[in-house]
C-alpha cells in the first residue's frame, strides 16, 4: 500500500516525542518492582494514572471493565495484565496514536481487550509498540484503525500469541492493519491467533527482517474488504505454516493472498517456506495463493488449496518432491 509511505514522516515524530517523554520520565527510578492495582476501588482508578507512576519491572493488574483511557508505558520490563475476562480499554488515544503507548523494553500485556481507536492521522492503534521485545498474548483488537503497529529497532523480537483481531483496518490516510510492523524489526512471530473481518487494508504486514506466521485463522470472513491476508513487502526470512486462509467475496484486491517482496526486497531474503496451510478463496475471479515479487525462490509444500487458486506467482517450487520449478 503506498499510503504507508505518508506515515514515515508521523511515526518518526513521534518516535522522538516518546523518546523525550521517556528521558523526562525515568530519571531516578528505583528498581523494585510493585504490584500496582487497576480498577474502580483500586489504587488506580484509570491505567494512565498506573502508567504514570511505573517502575521497570512492575506489574500491573487490571480489574474487569470498561476503561475510556489511554496510557503511555515508559518503564521497562512492564507485565501489564487483565485480571479476568471483560477488561476493555476503549476510545481514547495518547499522542493521537495508540490506546496503550508501549515505550519501554521488554513489555508483556495480556488479557485485555482494545477497541476503538482513532486518531487524527487515521492509523491509530490498540498497541503502538516503540519499545523492543513487545509480548502480546491472550488479548483482543476490535474495531481499531490498527490493531497493533510496531516500531522499534532491528533488535526487537515481538511475539503475538492466542490473540483476535476483528474489524480492524483503514486506509482513509495512510494505511493501517491488523498487524503492522512497520520498522524493520528482527521478528515478527504471530501464532494461535484470529484474523477476522479487516478493513480495507492487510491483516497482517510485516517489514521485521524473519516473518514467522503459524497455526493462526486469517480470513476475511462475509465482510471484510481486506486486500492481502498477508504481506511481506521488503522481503525478510518468511515461515507460514498450518494457518487457516480465507479470501472473501468482498476482498479489495482479488490479485493474491500472500504476498512477499511488492515494495522492494530490502530485508536479506534466504528462506520462503509457505507449508501446510489451506486457503480457500471465495472470489469469482482466479487469484493467486503466494505472489513472489523477489529473487529468493518460495519454497510451498503441504498446503490445500480450495476455489480459482493459481499456488504461485514467481519464483519458486510447488511441492518440491514433484520437482515443479515455477519461474
Amino acid at each position: 500500500m503506498n499510503h504507508d509511505k505518508r506515515a514515515t514522516t508521523r511515526h518518526s515524530a513521534v518516535a522522538f516525542a516518546l523518546a523525550t517523554l521517556l528521558l523526562l520520565g525515568l530519571g531516578g527510578r528505583d528498581a523494585c518492582a510493585r504490584v500496582l492495582q487497576v480498577g474502580p476501588k483500586a489504587q488506580f482508578q484509570l491505567p494512565s494514572q498506573a502508567a504514570s507512576v511505573a517502575r521497570d519491572g512492575d506489574k500491573i493488574v487490571i480489574e474487569p471493565g470498561v476503561y475510556r483511557d489511554c496510557a503511555i508505558w515508559l518503564a521497562a520490563n512492564l507485565t501489564i495484565e487483565g485480571h479476568g475476562p471483560g477488561v476493555i480499554v476503549a476510545d481514547k488515544v495518547c499522542l493521537e496514536r495508540g490506546i496503550f503507548v508501549v515505550v519501554g523494553d521488554g513489555t508483556t500485556i495480556r488479557n485485555i481487550a482494545f477497541s476503538g481507536a482513532r486518531g487524527r492521522f487515521h492509523t491509530a492503534a490498540g498497541i503502538l509498540g516503540e519499545g523492543a521485545n513487545l509480548t502480546v498474548v491472550n488479548s483482543r483488537f476490535l474495531n481499531n484503525e490498527n490493531g497493533i503497529l510496531l516500531g522499534g529497532g532491528p533488535n526487537s523480537r515481538v511475539r503475538i500469541l492466542d490473540s483476535a483481531f476483528r474489524g480492524n483496518g483503514s486506509c482513509e490516510g495512510a494505511c493501517a492493519h491488523g498487524v503492522y510492523a512497520g520498522t524493520h524489526i528482527a521478528l515478527l512471530h504471530i501464532e494461535r491467533c484470529r484474523f477476522l473481518d479487516t478493513r480495507t487494508a492487510h491483516h497482517v504486514k510485516s517489514r521485521a527482517l524473519t516473518t514467522e506466521i503459524v497455526d493462526n485463522e486469517i480470513a476475511d470472513g462475509d465482510s471484510g474488504t481486506s486486500s492481502y491476508l498477508i504481506d511481506v513487502p521488503n522481503g525478510g526470512n518468511v515461515l507460514i505454516q498450518r494457518n487457516n486462509l480465507g479470501k472473501g467475496a468482498n476482498s479489495s484486491n482479488p490479485a493474491a493472498a500472500i504476498s512477499i517482496g511488492v515494495e522492494g526486497t530490502t530485508n536479506p531474503t534466504n528462506v520462503l517456506l509457505v507449508r501446510e496451510n489451506r486457503f480457500a478463496s471465495l472470489l469469482k475471479d482466479p487469484t493467486t495463493f503466494v505472489r513472489n515479487s523477489t529473487l529468493t525462490p518460495a519454497t510451498l509444500t503441504g498446503n490445500s488449496l480450495v476455489g480459482r487458486v493459481a499456488p504461485l506467482d514467481g519464483i519458486g517450487m510447488v511441492d518440491p518432491e514433484h520437482r515443479a520449478l515455477l519461474e
